[in-house]
């Protein structure tokens, strides 16, 4: 199916089915979207702005964008694009990037920058009083995720939609989980939105994006097998695997 408003329309209706499955978003909610910049977490922002005149509870909205220390302009373009939508943006450089691709961290730099982006996410919704803490991520993160963990920490587990953390203080959820990476980006290409150049020197050549291509390899041998690896992770059998 195509044409003008099916991205909107189908990516709608992701984000909607993810909320309520999973109870994400509650009234009187405050909610900081961490930005980074990229497709995904500037349609999450789109999206939760444009639903709340639409839905009966009411929630707030802030964001939060934390730059890696690598340069570029990234924030420039965040400010009138959060300006439209009614947000606050709260923008800080820092040097997480750096950091994580010093000589002590050559190994995996992408999951300290991680660590240290999300400890300052959460100490920002803190500050403002969020809650929740809302993230891009999308159903093709949520597989990487899975067959990053398995081949390069040892266990299965993945990153899920909505989970309470801090003995209950934050919950941090993901309402682009069931949306595909590919109609995320059809989406923003639609509307049009201030997408930014990632400036990070491990961009395209990660650990997650050779698991990527392993499983972009996969999905064109087969259609069916994202769908059934997405559905798999709500159909463990625990009898049968290794005790």
């Amino acid at each position: 199916m195509s044409g003008p408003g099916y991205a909107y329309k189908a990516l709608n209706r992701a984000v909607g089915k993810a909320i309520h499955d999973y109870d994400m978003i509650r009234d009187g909610d405050r909610i900081l979207v961490g930005l980074s910049g990229g497709s995904d977490s500037l349609a999450l922002l789109w999206m939760l702005a444009e639903r709340r005149p639409r839905i009966r509870i009411t929630y707030h909205l802030e964001a939060a964008y934390l730059d890696p220390g690598f340069g570029g302009h990234a924030a420039e373009a965040l400010k009138p694009f959060c300006e439209r939508l009614g947000v606050s943006l709260h923008s800080e450089v820092t040097d997480f990037g750096v950091v994580s691709h010093g000589p002590l961290n050559r190994e995996n730099p992408c999951f300290l920058c991680a660590r240290l982006r999300r400890k300052r996410l959460f100490e920002i919704a803190a500050e403002l009083d969020c809650r929740t803490l809302a993230l891009g991520h999308n159903r093709d993160d949520v597989i990487e995720t899975l067959f990053l963990n398995i081949c390069y920490a040892g266990e299965i587990s993945t990153m899920r939609p909505a989970q309470d953390l801090f003995s209950g203080r934050f919950r941090v959820v993901r309402p682009m989980a069931y949306a595909d990476e590919q109609l995320i980006r059809r989406f923003v290409n639609e509307w049009d939105l201030p997408v930014t150049t990632n400036p990070c020197p491990s961009a395209g050549r990660s650990r997650r994006a050779e698991i990527k291509d392993l499983l972009q390899q996969l999905y064109r041998s087969n259609r069916k097998i994202k769908g059934n690896i997405f559905r798999a992770m709500r159909h463990v059998k625990p009898e049968y695997l290794l005790k």
